[in-house]
């Protein structure tokens, strides 16, 4: 129960930590006439830590029958569009975007050789293969960026909607579930429409699977504007 507070505590401080220092940073140039409407292609990738690994159980390694496939640090890749939906929160705040965000990405959590369902099944437990701990993430989330005309921008997603299919399934073979998302970052104009950014979410899940999904990121991306 410990380990699960300081995690989630470790994420939630991380979070802070990145738009505190993005919103820190100044003197930074004007952005130049060539970075596009607004709209933003991403590609992202960096560290993921789950708050409970999926240990001990049937498919991951048969009950713990021949070793834990216990891991919860991996990492992530994936890609997302930036969609404008006002360059001025809608009357607002000047100055501020509000973007949607859809995106798309794999999650990779540490694994081990193990015994598998399947081997364990087949009276083959002495057969261990690395069974492969993934999860897929699905995100909708407005997205509010500020300081617009600066090549440093900072911007937080105060919630946002995920969609996640882990593998392997449950002890009950569920493999699809709902959550929250929350995150902030900052990004810099590097040359004309190409930007440079780090961002930090923590997803909080449903678990509509019976197991614990939630789990903590952070890592850099490269977005094109357009």
């Amino acid at each position: 129960m410990q380990v699960r507070k300081s995690s989630r505590n470790i994420g939630v401080w991380s979070v802070v930590v990145a738009i505190v220092a993005g919103l820190g940073v100044c003197g930074v140039p004007p952005v130049s006439a060539e970075d596009g409407a607004g709209n933003m292609v991403f590609f992202k990738g960096g560290f993921m830590n789950l708050n409970q690994d999926r240990g001990g159980k049937i498919f991951t390694d048969t009950n713990g029958n021949s070793g834990v496939n216990g891991g919860n640090a991996g990492w992530y890749a994936g890609a997302g569009l930036d969609l404008v939906m006002s360059k001025n929160a809608w009357g607002a705040m000047d100055k501020t975007w509000v973007v949607g965000e859809i995106g798309l990405q794999m999650n990779r959590i540490n694994s081990s050789r193990v015994t598998n369902a399947a081997g364990f099944l087949t009276s083959a437990p002495d057969l261990q293969q690395k069974v492969q701990l993934t999860m897929m993430t699905i995100n909708v989330a407005p997205k509010i960026k500020f300081m617009e005309g600066s090549a440093f921008r900072p911007w937080l997603i105060p919630i946002g909607l995920d969609f996640h299919v882990i593998s392997p399934p449950s002890n009950q073979t569920q493999y699809l579930d709902l959550g929250l998302q929350f995150g902030g970052g900052f990004e810099f104009q590097v040359w004309k429409a190409f930007v440079l950014g780090v961002d930090a979410r923590y997803h909080l899940t449903a678990r509509m699977t019976n197991t614990n999904n939630d789990y903590f990121q952070v890592g850099p991306y490269v977005g094109i504007s357009f």
